[in-house]
């Protein structure tokens, strides 16, 4: 290996040092990763933000992409552009699967990751029209969630919420596909644009509404029902999560909370763990909340204190 420095000798032997510092194959975790990146390209975070954003176009059309649509031009732009989509989503995928056989890579049968993309994307393209009839209703209500919006318009062309929901919806979609890196990617990219955190596994119903939405967090296990509304701040996260008999966290256990239709949760609320937050409730702004809480209910910070509501000596977001 030859480095060119314009500078002097010692220039060189530095970076020489450094390369030496950065590829050193005795630590475990960056030789695992090396092996990994020449055996397998990783999906492309550029492609797979590229290809939710063409996305977006087929369910908002006129609102992103080509402003000079019509009625004519409108059904071959989406046939064009789901083209593209097909194409490009089916090879991040199949970068995801090849790049997901980490246990034995040289056992890795790349055209077998091949046609399980395809068979995998063409069953997501069916479910686009699903999506978007969930983020119709999801539009409607922002619109008539916020006595600030004008329009249904103005929720699609400005509000964060409907921009972080239908990535998420997106995500998920794929998540329920067993698709490995992707959903993840789709959902942080939202997180970094608009501050809303939304693990592509909870299970969200109808006519979801985040309001404002800055510092929102949503875990991967989260359940939420139809008609519910939450504003900034808002942690649905777990509690201290138990360890293995090595020290190492048990996954794939339900650890966030069940939040049941027509639940409003106001700024800075934290629920923590596999609680249950009844039907009909409204959880109000800076409550913690570690326990169940009945249909019906109407929950301040007092009353959490006086009846219990919350625990903080043990618990901790996860």
């Amino acid at each position: 290996m030859t480095i060119h420095s314009a500078n002097d000798p010692s220039t060189t032997n530095l970076l020489m040092e450094i390369v030496r510092d950065l590829t050193d194959t005795t630590n475990p975790t960056v030789d695992r990763m090396r092996r990994m990146i020449t055996r397998f390209r990783a999906p492309s975070r550029e492609m797979i933000i590229d290809v939710t954003e063409k996305i977006r176009t087929l369910f908002f059309p006129g609102y992103y992409g080509p402003k000079n649509l019509t009625n004519e031009s409108m059904p071959f732009y989406i046939g064009s552009t789901l083209d593209r989509i097909r194409r490009n989503l089916s090879e991040e995928i199949k970068c995801g699967f090849c790049f997901a056989c980490e246990q034995d890579p040289k056992a890795c049968d790349e055209a077998a990751c091949h046609e399980k993309a395809r068979r995998t994307t063409d069953t997501f393209l069916r479910r686009l029209s699903h999506i978007q009839h969930l983020l119709a209703l999801d539009i409607q209500a922002a619109y008539e969630g916020d006595p600030a919006a004008t329009s249904v318009d103005e929720t699609i062309f400005c509000y964060p919420g409907v921009y972080a929901i239908t990535s998420y919806r997106i995500a998920h979609e794929l998540y329920l596909l067993d698709v490995p890196l992707i959903p993840r990617m789709i959902t942080e990219h939202a997180h970094n644009l608009t501050g809303i955190d939304i693990h592509p596994g909870a299970r969200i119903g109808e006519r979801f509404f985040i309001d404002h939405g800055t510092g929102v967090v949503i875990g991967e296990t989260t359940i939420i029902g139809n008609g519910v509304r939450i504003y900034q701040g808002v942690t649905l996260g777990a509690k201290s999560f138990p360890l293995d008999e090595h020290g190492n966290p048990i996954k794939g256990i339900d650890r966030h909370p069940v939040v049941e239709d027509n639940v409003i949760i106001y700024s800075g609320a934290t629920i923590l763990g596999r609680v249950m937050i009844g039907k009909n409730s409204v959880i109000g702004g800076n409550v913690w909340l570690t326990v169940d809480v009945p249909q019906g209910s109407r929950i301040t910070q007092r009353q959490a204190k006086l009846d219990g509501f919350n625990n903080r000596s043990s618990d901790s977001v996860g």
